[in-house]
């Protein structure tokens, strides 16, 4: 009798325990763990899809609190009620909002409550208050742009038939202003001299290679390279220059060489060298070309300059290298042209006259050195 008793005590004791333990469970559940917990309703008017009993309740950003029960209105099927725990110190008005928030892009929902400026809503366990979160709290960002993207395409569709007539009538004025271009552009002329308006264009010009030249003996063996000149920046440009009171600056701001100076003065070069009958015997640089001479132009003035009478100053220096790199000759060329006319064309007229007065000059001198210059073997 005393062992079968001794069995029952431990019995009890065991089923005490058991229960006890879910008595504890059932507490911190019930009444939200180990201090004392406001409780709210919050109505959502929409889904609350991944919310879950458990989910963290945030106020402006801090943890407050969790879910403890989610339930579906019966007489509202729209209607989701979510029961929350929070702390008593928590500030819930009765104008806080209330939304659902998403811990990072991909995280897991949570309640979210924020601002209010009213009294402090009063609970207690016989009166719960409720708060109703606003339309589209529970609306994901994707749910978001689906509303957005149907909206769009409501409104599309509701004007398809105007949106059509536009884009006809557009059409149609188009073709109407591509048939009539060149009365319009006569209409627009006419309004410029009506206002006193004219339409700048660019005007370029070129540099002409020499074509006639004095009696001189042709070299008749060695390749001539005409390297690309160099020059100062502000004379490597396009733009027709003129020297004013020591400042180098555009001639007038529509006056262009057409190409870059340095471009232009290789090429009348290279052709003068061609008109002289040297076409077999002159290059720009090639590649796996070696050259039996080199000649080398520094481009040291190429302007305009103001004064009374205006002139047109072309200075440059010219070296004969031969094949081992040493200079066979050497020699600077410049001239001044009158300027007849200070416009563009009696601008850049001046310039081209300068400049090819030297290139019969620069032709003979070049093959002179070179024809003097012992020949370089191979």
């Amino acid at each position: 009798m005393e062992n079968r008793a001794r069995y029952i005590l431990v019995g009890l004791f065991t089923l005490a325990v058991i229960a006890a333990g879910f008595a504890f469970t059932y507490w911190l559940n019930t009444t939200g763990g180990l201090q004392q917990r406001s409780y709210y309703q919050i109505r959502y008017q929409n889904s609350v899809a991944g919310l879950l009993v458990g989910s963290a309740v945030q106020f402006n950003g801090v943890r407050v609190g969790e879910v403890t029960a989610l339930d579906l209105n019966p007489a509202k099927p729209k209607e989701v009620i979510v029961t929350v725990a929070v702390t008593p110190s928590t500030p819930v008005r009765a104008d806080t909002k209330a939304g659902i928030a998403f811990q990072g892009l991909m995280g897991a929902p949570a309640v979210a409550l924020s601002g209010g400026s009213m009294p402090f809503l009063e609970t207690s366990s016989a009166n719960i208050p409720v708060l109703t979160a606003e339309p589209n709290a529970g609306e994901t960002m994707t749910e978001a742009t689906l509303n957005a993207l149907h909206r769009v395409d409501a409104v599309v569709s509701e004007n398809s038939a105007p949106l059509k007539s536009t884009i006809a009538n557009l059409s149609q004025f188009t073709n109407a202003l591509a048939r009539n271009s060149d009365r319009v552009d006569g209409i627009l002329a006419g309004l410029e001299r009506m206002t006193g308006g004219s339409r700048t264009q660019n005007t370029v010009f070129g540099l002409t290679a020499a074509h006639t030249f004095p009696k001189f003996k042709k070299p008749d063996v060695g390749l001539l390279v005409v390297q690309y000149p160099v020059a100062p920046a502000a004379l490597g440009q396009d733009k027709i220059l003129i020297q004013d009171a020591g400042e180098l600056k555009p001639f007038v701001p529509e006056a262009k060489w057409s190409d870059m100076l340095l471009e232009q003065v290789q090429s009348s070069i290279v052709q003068s060298f061609e008109n002289a009958g040297l076409l077999a015997q002159v290059s720009r640089p090639l590649d796996g070309a070696t050259p039996d001479f080199q000649l080398i132009t520094d481009i040291r003035n190429f302007q305009i300059r103001a004064g009374t009478p205006a002139t047109a100053d072309v200075e440059f220096s010219a070296k004969i290298l031969n094949g081992e790199g040493h200079v066979a000759g050497a020699r600077v060329f410049r001239t001044n042209n009158p300027v007849h006319s200070l416009d563009a064309v009696g601008a850049a007229s001046a310039l081209d006259a300068a400049f090819g007065s030297m290139l019969p000059d620069l032709v003979v001198w070049t093959s002179t050195i070179i024809e003097s210059a012992p020949s370089t073997p191979h």
